[in-house]
């Protein structure tokens, strides 16, 4: 009976063994497979015990807004790691990096406008960096007029005034739809795309310098005759929408973009109160000034400096690989955390945060055992520059000193043989479609054959072009390789980038659980190729 006992045991031990082992889904690069059965599992945790909506509201509702070195950046840093811990995560930490500069907080804004007998509250949020005033100040305003006047026709003229600096858009009519998605055209045309996308090449010529040359001069003598605010309208939008970004310091044309000052710097001189009205009202007064009516506007606007905390932190996090062979080689997904002042920062970038976070919790809900690491990392600092990304470049991968173009020097790291991709989102809250190769053709296939289980989703795209201006850039140029996925366009251009439309209620649920769930996908395979991806020729790190 003992004997029969002992049987028993080793044979329910063998089957325990068997049902909680996970095989090595070992693949390569030049025969890249999905494993179907590791895809299933993520769709099912990803889409019944979801958590990107519940993060999303705590991140865009109860935090906030998120500038780089605010206090709602630095809480954003501490929740995102007290989540990454529950989540199972391993070394869940802060990476600081910086000096970043000053932190800014706006803690009371209102502005009353009256004129003639006529009074409304004006839609108007103040750009970040701008200092604030111990009371409530009135003024009236001025249009600076120079089609018929000079700048030297306003000397001594504007102390105590608000000054308008420009003329109203044109109105528009929304004859297009705000939302959208991705038409089966226009994923063709990335599928086919064959050379460059990128922003269009600035203009070099003589008519460009003198606008410049002019915005140069009528801002240095704003700052010479100090008015009590700067008045401009949205840079986009209608309907009551405020898109809105930092404070600006005079600099001449001439000055280098990297070498220019920038108010959040802890030497940079305090400029002139900035504020961004909506077209509509910003609109009316242009034309009451114009009808000869005296307008003038009450602010009340308060806002708060932080000097003391100059540094600033990414939330880092990750799953160790379990192959002692590659174990140390990394797959990274990331996000910026940070976000402007005027929405709750929900589509730019909680969305990517918290798309990412999600992935991490479904592999490890699942209890996956990657060959390689795979780590999470939320970057701060990406709205003014991809500093938080670079710097962990600098810190961790490939340390470029001088212009990243025409280096001084360039250090390799010890992380920098063991890197293997970055996978970036952050274009809002749309449904990925497929992926931008960066130009690296030698993934094309492992790209396709991964995006194979989602072509039910339509995300079925790979597209040999580059996309720019997010943190997947700062290891691109560092020679790694690092992709942003392609994304329905949803609201993100049309209405919430930057703007106070940039809320929780701009998310699409199944949108941000598909996300997550094919981020997961990425990385897990990824982890479990035999070699690490391909890497373009890049001449900065040629021979180094």
């Amino acid at each position: 009976m003992i004997q029969s006992l002992i049987k028993n045991c080793l044979a329910m031990a063998i089957i325990v063994g068997i049902a909680g082992f996970q095989p090595v889904q070992a693949q390569s690069i030049e025969n890249p497979s999905v494993n179907l059965d590791m895809i299933d599992r993520m769709i099912e945790e990803g889409k019944e015990r979801s958590q990107v909506m519940e993060l999303a509201s705590y991140l865009t509702d109860v935090i906030g807004p998120r500038l780089t070195n605010s206090p709602q950046m630095y809480r954003a840093n501490e929740w995102t790691a007290e989540k990454l811990k529950e989540f199972g995560l391993e070394n869940v930490r802060m990476h600081e990096w910086g000096p970043f500069g000053k932190g800014w907080e706006l803690n009371r804004f209102a502005m009353h406008v009256s004129a003639d007998g006529t009074y409304f509250p004006a839609i108007a949020y103040p750009k970040a960096w701008s200092p604030g005033f111990d009371d409530t100040v009135r003024g009236e305003v001025v249009y600076l007029d120079l089609e018929n006047y000079k700048l030297e026709d306003y000397r001594g003229k504007l102390e105590g005034k608000f000054v308008l600096i420009a003329e109203p858009a044109p109105s528009e009519r929304h004859w297009n739809p705000l939302a959208t998605r991705h038409s089966d055209e226009r994923l063709l045309q990335l599928a086919n795309a064959t050379q460059r996308v990128g922003p269009p090449q600035q203009q070099s010529n003589a008519a460009w310098f003198a606008r410049q040359q002019a915005a140069y001069e009528r801002a240095q003598f704003l700052m010479e005759e100090g008015p009590l605010a700067i008045l401009d309208e949205s840079y986009r939008g209608w309907s009551g929408q405020v898109a809105i970004s930092g404070a600006t310091l005079p600099a001449s044309p001439e000055t280098p973009w990297s070498e220019r000052p920038r108010p959040h710097e802890i030497d940079s001189p305090t400029p002139v109160p900035q504020i961004s009205l909506a077209r509509e009202h910003y609109g009316r007064i242009y034309r009451m000034l114009k009808h000869g009516v005296t307008v003038e506007i009450e602010l009340d606007m308060q806002v708060t400096f932080q000097t003391d905390e100059l540094m600033a932190w990414n939330t880092l996090g990750e799953i160790r690989g379990t192959d002692p062979a590659i174990a140390d080689e990394v797959v990274l997904i990331g996000a910026h955390l940070d976000s402007w002042h005027t929405g709750t920062g929900a589509t730019d970038n909680a969305a990517g945060s918290v798309i990412m976070m999600e992935a991490m919790r479904i592999l490890k809900a699942l209890d996956v055992q990657p060959r390689r690491t795979i780590k999470i990392a939320l970057w701060s600092g990406e709205e003014q520059g991809l500093i938080g990304s670079r710097e962990y470049v600098n810190d961790f991968l490939l340390e470029v000193e001088g212009n990243i173009q025409n280096p001084t020097s360039v250090t390799r790291k010890d992380g920098f043989d063991l890197f293997s991709a970055y996978y970036n989102v952050d274009n809002g809250g749309g449904q990925i479609r497929g992926i931008y190769l960066q130009q690296n053709e030698a993934v094309r296939k492992l790209f396709r054959t991964w995006l194979t289980p989602f072509e039910r989703w339509g995300s079925n795209t790979v597209s040999w072009a580059n996309t720019g201006s997010t943190d997947h850039v700062s290891f691109d140029r560092a020679g790694l390789p690092g992709f942003q996925f392609i994304q329905d366009p949803m609201e993100y251009f049309t209405l919430s980038h930057h703007s106070n439309m940039d809320t929780y209620e701009r998310l699409e649920a199944q949108d941000l659980m598909r996300n997550a769930i094919i981020v997961a996908a990425f990385a897990y395979h990824t982890a479990m190729l035999d070699e690490k991806l391909p890497r373009k020729d890049n001449p900065l790190v040629t021979g180094n």
